[in-house]
């Protein structure tokens, strides 16, 4: 007898699959986890793929061609027919709660979130809140199992109120939808969302992508989600479009005003595409930046 999928499964397997075509074939990925410190707080950032994408136009330098690209890349010592990204996501424990930022691609995609978890000493249901930054495929993917249930059963799941509604009108959405809806809680950005982790709206790359400044005492990092994807490209180049900005001047905009604070305050960043595992500084150079990645 054959089994028919779940609606969910078959949706985040539709999502998965959108994802792959638009970039090049994910690499086999192993997990990995690196910890570091913050105040009284342990960061581990969470490998759960990494990805290439194809230096041919169709998604960094919009309109300015993939020669300019390469010649950025040649710039920085980095291979001129490709851009490699990261996609992790941030764990952050301390004050009584786990916490997750982002879920990555999930095991429809053979994400390794849930791996990489398991080499930090947590387990799913050890998680109390996840805080999204937006909802493509690549940060949402992994709030449900491979069996279509919650990947994190007890987590209360923070999303901006924008965002939540956007992701609520997707159509290949829909089922994922109806799975976390009863945990999620919606904010608007600009408040502290719990203690410690405060919302920044970040709009542009979807309607309602949010950062989120993590603080312990005087120690501070950003999770600038995705207003960079490359830390070449993205940096050298802020005002260069990106085709997966939904609104590109609003995605110029922030971008470029992000950058501009990380590079004055100096505080940490964590960027989920940058390479693993994508903590560092943003430091001015020109009329763009420069990532200082930092050994942890």
């Amino acid at each position: 007898m054959t089994r028919s999928l779940s609606p969910l499964l078959a949706g985040l397997m539709l999502l998965g699959a959108a994802f792959v075509q638009a970039q090049a074939a994910p690499a086999p990925t192993p997990p990995a986890a690196e910890s570091f410190r913050l105040g009284r707080l342990r960061l581990t950032a969470l490998r759960d793929l990494q990805n290439v994408v194809p230096n041919d136009g169709a998604v960094f330098g919009v309109g300015v061609g993939p020669a300019a690209v390469a010649q950025v890349l040649a710039a920085a010592g980095a291979p001129t027919d490709r851009i490699a990204l990261g996609v992790d996501a941030l764990l952050v424990r301390g004050d009584g709660r786990v916490m997750l930022f982002d879920t990555g691609l999930g095991p429809t995609v053979n994400g390794q979130l849930v791996a990489s978890l398991a080499l930090a000493g947590v387990k799913p249901d050890q998680v109390t809140d996840i805080f999204i930054t937006h909802s493509h495929f690549d940060h949402v993917g992994g709030l449900a199992t491979g069996d279509g249930a919650l990947a994190f059963p007890h987590a209360v799941i923070h999303m901006s109120n924008r965002e939540w509604a956007f992701m609520r009108g997707q159509a290949r959405a829909k089922a994922l939808v109806a799975l976390i809806g009863p945990q999620v809680r919606p904010f608007e950005p600009g408040v502290e969302v719990v203690p410690g982790v405060r919302a920044v709206a970040l709009y542009g790359h979807t309607p309602g992508h949010t950062g989120y400044e993590i603080a312990s005492g005087k120690a501070r990092l950003m999770d600038i989600g995705d207003s960079a994807h490359s830390a070449i490209v993205s940096l050298a180049r802020p005002d260069w479009d990106i085709s997966y900005d939904q609104d590109r001047a609003a995605g110029r905009a922030s971008r470029r005003a992000v950058l501009l604070r990380m590079a004055a305050t100096h505080e940490w960043v964590f960027a989920p595409h940058f390479p693993f595992p994508g903590v560092g500084h943003i430091e001015a150079k020109g009329q763009g930046f420069v990532w200082a990645p930092d050994k942890l």
